[in-house]
């Protein structure tokens, strides 16, 4: 079993054979680690994700390890790096592009959505790409514009990707191993405020499939729906909901394409009451889907109308100001006030 350190995104510690300490950064690291030392096919692509080991140190020492032809530093090209592995995609490799900030997926949305997306279909199953494009995303970390961004609904929206992002080490950890392995391409969305959070994880067996959803905190009276970083955020908000008598059963959702929707309608037929959270504004997001689901499927259960926490219909704030964009345990609670009192 690993001990000591492994990376500057998260020392790692070995508390025992089967499960390890560290930052959520760190249990992408280690995955990575894995599915290169699983598969020679496997390859790390990005700028600047070799020596420096990428902008939040997330490949922290894999080229050093692994060799520059499978951890390769690429020019500031987004489309070119995702073209480039979407080829080696198609000659048999499993490539891994690092995309340093959200804000600049979008030179390679075509690639993504017309190319990367499309393979299987347009070839009636015959030829897939099966390969990663890791996304830093969301915000809470002071930075300037374009470094802040919640792209997933872009993604969710189009046939042909998975969409997924962790929120726990351990997740981290066995989610990015599920995705270099998947035949599907996926687009993995990392929770970037999340990074530095630290947690355990199980090297044994994962406890989900890449496309489950995970109830966090059982509850009764309110069901409450979050991915990525607000699922802490959730989290806190059923510490304070339960200090003041009201019982929140939260849900991480994991897979943002394809939605877990049966264990979403499980709790929902429980509580009768259901609150959706995520950073990106509200307007046709994952929220509107996962509130329209609900209502087709569990109509005669629920309490109240279901309720949208989210970041606002703006462009992303300055770094001063997106505390009150995002949604927090204030915002999250007067949600829950609102179906509690419908």
């Amino acid at each position: 079993m690993t001990t000591g350190t492994l990376s500057r995104a998260g020392a790692t510690t070995a508390s025992s054979d089967l499960h390890v300490k560290g930052t959520l950064g760190g249990a992408i690291n280690a995955g990575l680690r894995a599915s290169l030392e699983a598969d020679d096919k496997v390859v790390l692509m990005g700028l600047d994700i070799g020596k420096l080991g990428g902008v939040f140190r997330v490949t922290d020492r894999l080229q050093k390890d692994f060799g520059d032809q499978r951890v390769l530093d690429m020019p500031l090209a987004e489309s070119g790096m995702v073209g480039t592995a979407f080829g080696m995609a198609l000659r048999g490799y499993r490539p891994v592009v690092e995309i340093q900030f959200d804000g600049f997926v979008y030179p390679a949305f075509d690639q993504i959505v017309s190319q990367v997306a499309k393979i299987r279909y347009r070839t009636a199953g015959r030829i897939g790409a099966p390969m990663v494009i890791r996304i830093p995303f969301g915000g809470g970390i002071g930075a300037v514009e374009h470094h802040s961004e919640s792209p997933e609904a872009y993604f969710a929206h189009t046939a042909g990707l998975r969409v997924v992002s962790p929120s726990t080490p351990h997740d981290a950890y066995w989610m990015i191993q599920q995705a270099v392995h998947s035949e599907d391409p996926v687009v993995f969305l990392e929770p970037k405020r999340r990074y530095w959070d630290k947690g355990e994880w199980a090297t044994d067996a994962p406890d989900l499939p890449l496309d489950a959803a995970r109830v966090c905190r059982t509850g009764t009276d309110v069901t409450v729906v979050a991915y990525g970083s607000m699922v802490q955020t959730a989290l806190k908000a059923a510490e304070v909901a339960e200090s003041e008598g009201h019982s929140l059963e939260v849900i991480d959702l994991r897979s943002l394409s394809p939605l877990d929707t049966d264990t979403v309608c499980r709790s929902v037929r429980r509580t009768g009451r259901l609150v959706v959270v995520h950073e990106d504004t509200g307007y046709l997001g994952i929220a509107a889907e996962v509130a329209a689901q609900v209502s087709q499927e569990c109509f005669y259960s629920l309490e109240a109308p279901v309720q949208r926490v989210t970041g606002f219909h703006v462009p992303y704030p300055p770094a001063r100001l997106e505390r009150h964009h995002l949604p927090d345990v204030d915002r999250i609670l007067t949600g829950v006030d609102t179906v509690l009192a419908g």
